[in-house]
Formats: structure tokens, sequence, C-alpha cells
């Protein structure tokens, strides 16, 4: 709340004749002296001390009501959830620090790697990919500047090359490492390079010319390539990863266990690309009797094709929860949505209201001629 030097009681038109003398905020009048007071013009020692008063008294009032409004209590809250969520990773890193990262660990991982020319791809945080120039907003909001959830040993979640050196690693170690392409995106293979003549390609492409560099997707097979030349009428797509051949330096940290059964859920489902923030729109529930997870799909995610993910999420906690979880059940609940008036209803509406009006104006009249 901005607050003005008219704003303070028994004030007035000396308000104007304190910024003259240099006091122009409510918060230098409340600091000021009965001295620094008593020669500004229609200022008396008593009303000087009244005056300071008022003001103290009115900054007061201010943070009372600045300390109860919505805005300033969900900040509160936020900086209680950080403190509190500070202090519980700093009495985890206490417990695990030098501990051995063991198989089947559930963790998140922070990573940068780097390819063998020398260009950053991977980062797992906003400030890293700003600080490595590769940032990018639709990206961010998308998560992917985010630690990286594995389980240790398990494949699939980091290459092999990265998935070997986690299992020596200590909880909250930093190691720099290199991988070779074998172990990393694998060689390059010939077989993965395809030749096509300019005019096939544009059948291919929606009637469009090839541009060097454009990204490609075969139809019918889903290979996802690269225009990687055009010369003498023939378009030369390129299938193999864009870092296939080249060794990796990687910087790698373990910086998090992840233990309960909540926490295990959530990175799951921000795995599969449902936005952190939405996460808790879900709403789940767990039946320990049969070890059933139902998952009910928020209004906002209704109109969205998710199969895909439902089953990938399915499939992941049915394989890496496989102790804790059997069905997994996923509820759409679709509002039955309110009827809108016909025009027939509309106009026997209003002959109604016409009639009940004429009633009223008969029986007015009836009572006014006796």
């Amino acid at each position: 709340m901005i607050l003005k030097l008219e704003d303070v009681k028994g004030l007035g038109k000396k308000a104007d004749y304190l910024k003259e003398a240099g006091i122009d905020s409510v918060e230098k009048l409340a600091n000021s002296k009965i001295e620094d007071l008593i020669n500004v013009k229609g200022i008396g020692k008593t009303s000087a001390q009244k005056i300071i008063d008022s003001a103290k008294e009115l900054i007061k009032t201010s943070e009372k009501i600045e300390a109860t409004s919505p805005e300033t209590r969900d900040k509160t809250k936020e900086k209680e959830k950080d403190s509190a969520e500070s202090e519980k990773l700093k009495d985890k890193k206490q417990l695990l620090s030098g501990k051995k990262v063991e198989n089947g660990d559930f963790v998140l991982v922070k990573i940068t790697g780097k390819s063998q020319r020398g260009t950053i791809f991977r980062v797992s945080s906003e400030e890293d990919a700003r600080k490595a120039g590769i940032f990018d907003e639709e990206k961010a909001k998308q998560g992917y500047y985010t630690p990286e959830f594995v389980i240790v040993g398990k494949p699939g979640f980091l290459n092999e090359g990265l998935t070997e050196i986690l299992e020596t690693m200590n909880y909250f170690e930093k190691k720099s490492v290199r991988v070779p392409p074998t172990k990393a995106f694998g060689r390059r293979d010939p077989k993965k390079i395809e030749r096509i003549g300019i005019a096939k390609f544009r059948k291919l492409n929606d009637g469009k010319n090839p541009e060097y560099g454009q990204e490609f997707m075969k139809k019918g097979t889903g290979q996802r390539g690269v225009v990687s030349n055009i010369s003498q009428g023939k378009v030369i797509i390129d299938y193999n990863h864009p870092l296939a051949g080249q060794s990796i330096d990687y910087n790698i940290e373990v910086i998090d266990k992840i233990e309960d059964f909540n926490g295990k859920l959530e990175y799951f489902m921000i795995s599969k690309g449902i936005p952190k923030e939405n996460v808790h729109d879900f709403n789940v529930k767990y039946n320990e009797d049969d070890k059933s997870l139902e998952i009910t799909i928020p209004k906002m995610f209704l109109f969205q094709n998710l199969t895909y993910v439902k089953f990938g999420l399915a499939m992941d906690l049915q394989t890496h929860m496989a102790d804790e979880i059997e069905d997994v059940k996923f509820i759409e609940v679709y509002e039955k949505m309110p009827v809108p008036e016909t025009p027939q209803d509309s106009v026997m509406q209003k002959v109604e209201e016409f009639n009940k009006e004429q009633e009223k104006e008969e029986i007015s009249k009836e009572k006014g001629e006796k």
C-alpha cells in the first residue's frame, strides 16, 4: 500500500509545508523529531508530537492490512513452503552425503551434456540454460530444464554410459566424464542415410521443395531425419541421431533421493509430459487392500489426447512400483451441460408472464371500482 502525507490524520494543508521542508513521505514524518517540525509553518510543539504519532499509527495500520491481504498470505505461504523444503533437503543431504547410490534407488540427477564439437545440448536448470545461451521460453514451460528422474540401474532413463557411471557414484557427488559413441548415441550408420529424387521428396513433403537442415519424418515408419544435402537432383536424408558418432562430455551430480510414494508418483507423471504445476490437479486415490490406483483426469485435460500418456504412465507404475501398484484406473468425468431454452419454451414463458400481468391489472381495477 502506497501512503501519502495527506493520509496522516490532522495534517491537512500542513502537508504542503512539510514537503517544502523536505519531509515528503509518511516514513520520513514518522522518523522525524519534534525539533525538525516546530520550524515548519503552522506546526507547534504539541501538534508536532501528535503528527509524528499519527504517521507512526498510519504505518502500523498499513502493515496490518498488507499482512492480511490474499497476495501477502500467498507469498508468505510460498516462502514458508520453500523454507520447509530447503530445510528438508538440508537434513536429507546430511543423512545421505557420502553414501553410495544403490541399484533401484529413485533419484534426481543434474546433468550438463556437451557434444564433441563443444555444443551444450542438455542442461538441468534454467540458470544453466541461460549461461549456455540455449534458453528457450517454450521449452522452459514444457519442463525441459529440470533434473532427470532416474531409477538407478534401470535402462530407459539414461544412456548406457551414464547408467554405468551413476551406479559408481555417491549422493551429492559431482563427476565429469566422457562417454564414447557406442555408449552415448551410437555410431553413425550408413544404412540410415537415404537418397531420393527431388520430385519424390516433394510428394512426401506435401509438395514443398527440400531445404537444407529441415527436419523430415518418413510417413509410414515414423522415422525422423534431417535433410543433410541437396545435390544433383538428389535429396540426402540422414536418420542417424544428430549426436551419433560423437563422444559426449557430461557433468553429472546426484542431487536427491525420492523415497515417498507420492513423490515417486509425481515424478513419473512429470516424466510423461504432465507439467509440474498441473500434477496436483489430478485427483489420486490409492487403495492399499487391492493395490489399485485411481487417477481422475482434471477438466482442463479432458479434451486432450492422453491415450499414450495414460498407457505409458500405467506401464511405468506397474513395472517400477510393482510391489505397491497393481491396477491403474483413469477416471474421466464429463459433467452434464445445462440445456438452453428452446424458442418455444421462451415464447411460452413470455405468454405466462403476460397473462399474470393482465390478471394483476384486472384485480387492481376491480379493487378500484369497489
